[in-house]
């Protein structure tokens, strides 16, 4: 076996071993868990505090989409948030929920937020 080969095996065993200890990584193709679909209207959750938990989503595209911010103590930054692409900046309850229509979004359309220092931020990604 040629020294190429032996590195490539190599990679491709410690790729895998990430994959299994690890967990795989949410890609573009598939839903993330923190997204659900009731009654035709998709519902993205991400929860605000010490930054944003799920930091990048994958959604449906062409479904009336809304993203709910749920907060639960959240006394830092991550409470300020701004969605540029929409318009929307408001500080969050420190405590509770926050529902925000994102429309009905195409494909490859993305929406992020960030913290109003520019912190922290999250993505959804629209397929």
């Amino acid at each position: 076996m040629n020294k190429i080969a032996s590195i490539i095996m190599t990679l491709g065993l410690i790729i895998a071993l990430g994959i299994i200890f690890f967990g795989k990584e949410n890609s573009n193709s598939e839903p993330a868990q923190n997204v659900e679909i009731k009654n035709g209207i998709q519902y993205v959750t991400v929860v605000a505090k010490g930054g944003y938990s799920q930091n990048v989503s994958t959604a449906q595209a062409e479904i009336p989409t809304k993203l709910i911010m749920k907060t639960n103590g959240a006394y830092d930054c991550s409470a300020s948030l701004v969605i540029r692409s929409i318009g929307y900046q408001k500080i969050l309850p420190q405590t509770g929920k926050e529902v925000i229509d994102l429309g009905t979004p195409k494909a490859g359309q993305l929406f992020q937020g960030v913290c109003n220092m520019g912190m922290y931020s999250f993505k959804i990604n629209f397929i």
